[in-house]
């Protein structure tokens, strides 16, 4: 292999980095909160655009099958009951979110912690609020390519603004989250949150741990898969492919993640909130080599199940 093509490797594997330190977060990214304080939020683009309509951010990695962004929400925001035609995930980094979801004329809540996760139901309305004293950091992760307008049910421009920042709903009619209570809203919620803290890891014979959010054994996927990947110091795989992109979104540790092309190996250091994209049919692995255990999501582009057999390094 000549330099040249060793050098384009490398060069091709670093454009498909998205680094946590290079993101600019936009305070502008949805029009429709200019001029409620309300509801100002501020989103990072990692993959695609997610709800925004700022498609022309040039350090936005270009999506497949779905997208990446974090939002920011400070205390005492909320972003207004809202609903779209594709699958919109919440994934809690940092801090307490509050998020409802609103059918006819009842609203239930749930708080989430870090590293839980929410999969609102395609045409559900929902929202979420930060209740708490510290500011909120989540994943938005849309299941498309094509961002979707959003379509508001109970923004503070054509509603009461007290009913507003409750999404919509009197007093009366919210439910706290219990997966007890036979409700229909209350049942559709409880089969698409995972609790970070419930959650028990498959180890694969790879020698990782596997926690499945959306997919076979989690929360029926829409769109893509997602798993949460434990992996201990040392622990790593060989190079694989997949027909579709996968993604691996760090959230703790030093994250290895590796490019093989005609036997040439390029690697890229990940840390937490960095996010790397495999595209279709590239080789690629992940390893550990640090002291301590490194985290990351891993998002897969197909609701298909998983028909990688990981091999140990």
């Amino acid at each position: 292999m000549t330099t040249a093509v060793a050098e384009n490797i490398a060069t091709r594997m670093n454009a498909f980095v998205a680094r946590y330190r290079d993101r600019e977060f936009d305070w502008h990214a949805f029009p429709s909160n200019e001029g409620y304080a309300e509801l100002e939020r501020a989103q990072a683009r990692f993959v695609g655009v997610g709800a925004s309509p700022k498609t022309d951010d040039p350090n936005a990695l270009k999506p497949e099958h779905f997208t990446i962004s974090l939002i920011y929400q400070e205390p005492n925001k909320y972003a207004a009951l809202h609903s779209h035609p594709v699958e919109e995930s919440f994934l809690i980094f940092s801090g307490i979110s509050t998020v409802g979801w609103k059918l006819d004329d009842d609203l239930v809540e749930v708080r989430l912690g870090p590293k839980d996760l929410i999969s609102n139901a395609l045409d559900i309305p929902h929202g979420f609020r930060n209740d708490c004293v510290e500011p909120v950091l989540l994943s938005v992760m849309v299941g498309t390519a094509k961002p979707h307008k959003a379509t508001y049910h109970a923004h503070p421009m054509d509603t009461d603004p007290v009913i507003a920042a409750q999404f919509g709903a009197t007093r009366d009619r919210i439910r706290r989250f219990d997966p007890a209570d036979p409700h229909p809203l209350q049942q559709m919620m409880a089969r698409n949150i995972v609790r970070y803290a419930d959650q028990t890891s498959l180890w694969d014979p790879a020698g990782f741990a596997r926690a499945i959010y959306v997919g076979a054994g989690g929360i029926e996927p829409w769109s893509n898969r997602k798993e949460l990947i434990t992996l201990p110091p040392g622990a790593g795989v060989r190079a694989y492919e997949r027909d579709v992109e996968d993604a691996y979104f760090v959230t703790d540790g030093v994250l290895i993640a590796g490019w093989e092309d005609g036997g040439r190996i390029v690697e890229q250091r990940l840390a937490p909130k960095d996010v790397m994209f495999n595209p279709a049919e590239q080789a690629h692995y992940f390893r550990n080599e640090g002291p301590s255990e490194c985290q990351f999501f891993m998002v897969i582009g197909s609701i298909e199940p998983e028909r990688v057999k990981f091999q140990q390094r």
